[in-house]
């Protein structure tokens, strides 16, 4: 089963790696990327390389999306993105995300997220992508908000109580 490489202008978006260790590390133990975040960290090789190859059986036993975002011209880990947390009946995913605070501000997230709903819609034939962060996260919220998400009213995170929630539809044709 051949993962899904997704290219944008400035993006590629690719297959998480085991070379990419150092990466995975960083992003999911520096205190910056992780201030919203409630979740285990990767601060040794070990863990990352164990996060990885999680990862990777996820995707084999379609349970996960999990791209590594990287630059069109170089193949370093930037961040992430990744559908997961499929509904049972898998119309239903939920999209998460993260960025090396050296390439926030620069449209990079926007960008992969596009693509990455855009393939939710045609590809998978998703109905509807959700987004679970904090109510602090403004950064998160304004991502989601200036791409058409919308915040669902009363719904909660019975994993996070500080969450909200987002959504947004399938286009409809025509």
């Amino acid at each position: 089963m051949n993962f899904p490489i997704l290219k944008t202008t400035r993006l590629t978006l690719r297959q998480l790696q085991q070379s990419d260790w150092k990466a995975v590390s960083y992003l999911r133990s520096d205190p910056e990327i992780n201030a919203f975040v409630k979740r285990p960290t990767a601060t040794t090789e070990d863990l990352a390389r164990s996060f990885i190859t999680r990862i990777t059986t996820e995707y084999l036993h379609k349970q996960s999306y999990y791209w590594c975002i990287t630059s069109i011209d170089q193949k370093d880990m930037i961040g992430s993105i990744c559908l997961w947390n499929f509904s049972d009946d898998q119309t239903v995913a939920e999209v998460g995300y993260e960025l090396n605070p050296l390439y926030q501000g620069k449209g990079i997230m926007t960008e992969a997220l596009q693509m990455v709903l855009k393939f939710a819609f045609e590809q998978l034939n998703l109905d509807c992508v959700e987004a679970f962060t904090q109510l602090d996260n403004e950064k998160s919220r304004s991502l989601l908000e200036r791409n058409a998400f919308v915040l669902v009213e009363g719904k909660t995170d019975a994993d996070n109580e500080k969450n909200v929630i987002y959504q947004i539809n399938k286009p409809i044709a025509g």
